[in-house]
């Protein structure tokens, strides 16, 4: 009864309140998205924005994928995608441009609260996405397999009647995603918190966390960054810097890496499902993140100097 009521039972609430919540979101905003197709006005924004989207190895039209990852959470990109034709290798490098650069007015707003600049972070993550995007061109093998979204019936939308059903089939496979991932993850954190295992684990991250170029001191809000997300970490991190544990220069450098990477359960299992591979995904994020850091590390270095520099406030 006891893990009905504290675990189970509140991970359905929890859930079903934030599946709403991102329904009401992105259902409008799918259906958009298809109007905006039938009327051609995605196929113009195809043309203007090719020359530029060429470059990262992606067709114009993706380029409301981009736009639209930026103002919203993942889940809204997510439901445009599955209604475009787009290849493996064209959704992996969307992939990770969107999960660098997801829902930046809020979650560089909940950054800003923790001491670090709201454009700061704002124009890292929109830089770093398109550097990323740009390398990632250059490395992915060119055959990655054959389109993973092939909107083969495009010629029968000659109503508003079939775009409307189109958006329906669609919207009931995407709304079926988002109650099981956001169940696991509240499941998930739930039991890790009713069995105490965040501070063992923790302790368990020391080791990554320097190699990452993070004080120690951070190990706990590293952890809910990479469970649950920059909302939920930011909340913690302004509750440990009143509290002293966390120094306002460690939460700042971990704002950083943050910003780059975190939240690898949600946002990776989101387009794991539609077939990117959890390596390339987990891989570049990683790296990202250590570049990111370490540059951050090598600037306040030099502008401060070697004597006012130090390794774990930074």
């Amino acid at each position: 009864m006891q893990f009905w009521n504290s675990i189970l039972l509140r991970a359905f609430k929890k859930s079903a309140r934030t599946t709403l919540w991102l329904l009401k979101i992105i259902l409008p905003i799918s259906l958009l998205v298809r109007f905006l197709d039938y009327y051609g006005v995605l196929a113009f924004l195809a043309d203007f924005l090719d020359p530029l989207f060429v470059f990262m190895g992606l067709p114009g039209s993706t380029a409301i994928v981009f736009i639209t990852s930026i103002f919203l959470p993942l889940y809204a990109p997510l439901a445009i995608i599955a209604s475009m034709t787009i290849t493996l290798r064209e959704l992996t490098i969307l992939a990770l441009m969107c999960q660098i650069s997801h829902n930046l007015p809020v979650e560089s707003a909940i950054q800003a609260r923790t001491g670090t600049s709201f454009w700061a972070m704002t124009a890292l993550r929109i830089v770093t996405s398109i550097f990323t995007g740009i390398v990632l061109n250059f490395i992915l093998p060119r055959e990655m397999g054959m389109p993973v979204f092939a909107q083969t019936d495009v010629a029968a939308m000659t109503t508003v009647a079939d775009v409307l059903l189109l958006w329906l089939k669609s919207s009931l496979h995407i709304a079926l995603l988002i109650v099981v991932i956001v169940f696991t993850l509240n499941l998930l954190y739930n039991l890790l918190e009713e069995y105490r295992l965040i501070p063992k684990l923790s302790k368990a991250v020391a080791p990554l966390l320097r190699f990452f170029g993070l004080p120690a001191s951070t190990a706990f809000l590293w952890l809910i960054g990479y469970i649950v997300g920059l909302a939920y970490g930011g909340a913690l991190m302004m509750d440990q810097m009143k509290e002293g544990k966390v120094t306002k220069t460690d939460a700042s450098l971990l704002n950083y890496h943050l910003a780059v990477s975190h939240s690898v359960l949600e946002d990776n299992l989101l387009f794991v499902a539609l077939g990117v591979s959890i390596w390339w995904i987990l891989g570049v994020r990683f790296v990202v993140a250590w570049v990111v850091v370490w540059m951050r590390r090598l600037i306040l270095r030099l502008r401060f100097g070697d004597m006012s520099f130090k390794p774990d406030h930074c």
